[in-house]
């Protein structure tokens, strides 16, 4: 800090980042953090738990566990959740959304869309839209 407890100003005036700032973002950027914390977040605010710290401590380690394969990583939607889902998609009735009514669900979700099974113009199944997001459910936590 320059005298008088200002930052330092660069040329255009505005204030010198602080040390370490790229550090800092690329830090967060490689160990994904700011994803991890949207999905803790998601976890709270869907299950409002009465003592939030217990419940990010036991899903952190639901994480670890699922890690190891020695256990299932945190739900955020289950299978009741994934069929009125499915059902605000399937505005008619016919059991089936487009492919790319799914790829939107996805990228809704914050889950990723590379490497789907299907394609923008199939018809997908309430068993097959199940299936897609909880795999890339997994593949989201599994990355921590």
């Amino acid at each position: 800090m320059a005298a008088g407890g200002q930052q330092p100003q660069r040329e255009h005036g505005s204030p010198e980042p602080l040390l370490g700032e790229r550090q800092c973002r690329e830090y967060l950027r490689q160990h994904r953090l700011p994803e991890l914390l949207h999905r803790l977040a998601a976890l709270l605010l869907h299950h409002r738990p009465e003592r939030p710290r217990e419940f990010l401590l036991a899903a952190l380690e639901r994480v670890k566990a699922g890690r190891r394969a020695e256990g299932e990583f945190p739900d955020l939607l289950d299978d009741a959740d994934l069929g009125a889902l499915f059902g605000l998609l399937d505005v008619l009735g016919q059991g089936r959304i487009s492919g790319a009514q799914g790829r939107a669900a996805l990228k809704t979700l914050g889950l990723g869309t590379e490497d789907l099974r299907f394609g923008d113009d199939a018809s997908i199944t309430l068993d097959e839209f199940k299936e897609e997001v909880k795999k890339k459910m997994l593949e989201s936590w599994a990355v921590y």
